[in-house]
């Protein structure tokens, strides 16, 4: 193996000025231009850190100690913020987040859509950054004897127990610690990854935000569920209005949350809630976006960039149970919406249904095969909206905007280095990226969501 050359040793200690953060929300600091990445501190810091890791273009250290701090700087108020890898951000005051997130787009813009002239306009962020996810999953395990919940420890898989999370709807924690005391004094095992024995794997809570419905969630090894019957009537009267109490069967040596076999145990299949003026049918598997305030200010900035006046055929790739969609139909003549999991067009019918929108039509199927299908039938779209996981668009899908030529595009991002990447492409096929707006979904994390807006402004010779 080849000697890794850096200016540096293991295990040599060092004097630092930290100048960047990750977008893992690592601090970075360089000697002799060599990044070494550093949890806990943040920019314009000094400290002392002693190297752990070498690779050939980059290392790792831990932080020893700060000497300098910034007024960024706050001490995170969970008490157990140091051992969790929910969050990476709590150490770092609100304002100094969405400073971070900004750059973080603005830098992707400049350095991979090579767009520095575009406006990236201030991270649109919530009043109140806590308690804002309406779903919290957990495993279950056993330590000490006892049964426990939460969330893993950073880099492994020994579970924190935790009695509540801040990042969660209060009353997600107090029916995940229901249902977890409920299914210990009914002699429920938890799972044992290592062996793949005892029953319960993981507890769900999912939460109706406008409506206040809840839905209680077990995920189990096996089929059978000792002492159902008692377990059921422990969560009915433990948690007051919940609406539907749910088992997932998942038998597999893995590490996905769910199996493929959905019960309901008790009440209803599915909770309800509203975005905007549109109602949905959330089940136990559904996606469903986790923030529901930011998640109407993204939708919201979505369907203005699209400025549509009502004559419009608007086609939403990636559409999941049609959340934009829905939106967009409110506003648009017709709206075709394609996504690959079926189950979720299923979601998106049914949501069509509920809130009697006729004019949205949803198909099960690769977005890159089933839109060039949709133009030989003569689809002739103005607006294409896509929403695209992590690794962003597939170059087939791509390859088909430019063929087909809407007059605009935007662009839904999770992940701002795949946006700049396929807004670069979009730009050379004859699109003009207009402005991005940078929307807080998940306040203490290092995650940013972003919209985009584009125009057709020239068309590429055959």
């Amino acid at each position: 193996m080849a000697k890794i050359q850096a200016p540096v040793k293991m295990k040599d200690v060092l004097n630092v000025t930290f100048t960047d953060l990750t977008h893992e929300g690592k601090a970075v600091a360089k000697v002799d231009g060599y990044p070494l990445f550093v949890e806990g501190a943040l920019p314009d810091e000094t400290g002392e850190i002693e190297v752990t890791k070498l690779n050939k273009g980059y290392g790792f250290a831990k932080l020893i100690r700060l000497n300098k701090t910034v007024p960024e700087r706050q001490d995170p108020p969970c008490p157990v913020y140091e051992e969790c890898g929910g969050c990476q951000l709590q150490h770092m005051t609100y304002e100094g987040q969405l400073k971070m997130k900004y750059n973080q787009v603005r830098n992707v813009m400049d350095r991979i859509a090579k767009l520095p002239d575009v406006p990236v306009h201030p991270v649109l962020g919530m009043e109140e950054p806590w308690r804002y996810r309406n779903k919290a999953q957990v495993p279950v395990g056993l330590s000490g004897g006892r049964i426990v919940a939460g969330f893993y420890k950073k880099r492994s898989h020994d579970i924190i127990d935790m009695n509540e999370c801040l990042i969660q709807h209060e009353e997600s924690d107090d029916i995940i610690q229901k249902v977890k005391d409920i299914c210990a004094a009914n002699g429920v095992m938890p799972y044992d990854e290592k062996r793949h024995k005892g029953v319960l794997r993981h507890v769900m809570a999912r939460i109706g935000w406008q409506t206040g419905e809840k839905m209680a969630v077990l995920i189990t090894r096996t089929a059978e569920l000792p002492n159902k019957e008692a377990i059921i009537k422990g969560i009915q009267d433990a948690v007051p209005g919940i609406t539907s109490i749910v088992q997932n069967v998942n038998p597999d040596k893995t590490n996905v949350i769910f199996g493929n076999q959905t019960r309901t145990l008790w009440g209803e299949d599915v909770i309800y809630d509203t975005i905007g003026d549109v109602k949905f049918a959330i089940s136990a598997r559904s996606f469903y976006q986790v923030n529901p305030v930011q998640t109407e200010v993204m939708y919201g900035k979505a369907l203005d960039y699209a400025e549509l006046s009502g004559n419009e055929t608007v086609i939403d790739a990636y559409c999941g149970i049609g959340s934009i969609s829905l939106f967009l139909a409110k506003k648009a003549k017709k709206v075709y919406g394609v996504e690959i999991v079926p189950q979720a067009i299923e979601d998106a019918k049914k949501n069509a249904e509920l809130n009697g929108i006729t004019n949205a039509h949803f198909e099960a199927g690769k977005a890159e095969e089933v839109i060039p299908a949709w133009h030989k039938q003569g689809i002739r779209p103005d607006v294409i909206v896509v929403d695209p996981p992590r690794k962003g668009c597939d170059e087939a899908l791509l390859q088909t905007i430019l063929d087909m030529k809407p007059k605009k595009v935007v662009y839904v991002s999770c992940n701002p280095g795949t946006l700049a990447r396929d807004l670069r492409t979009l730009e050379d096929g004859g699109y003009t990226t207009c402005e991005v707006q940078p929307v807080d979904m998940f306040p203490q994390t290092v995650h940013v969501e972003a919209v985009a807006v584009l125009t057709l402004t020239y068309v590429t010779p055959k």
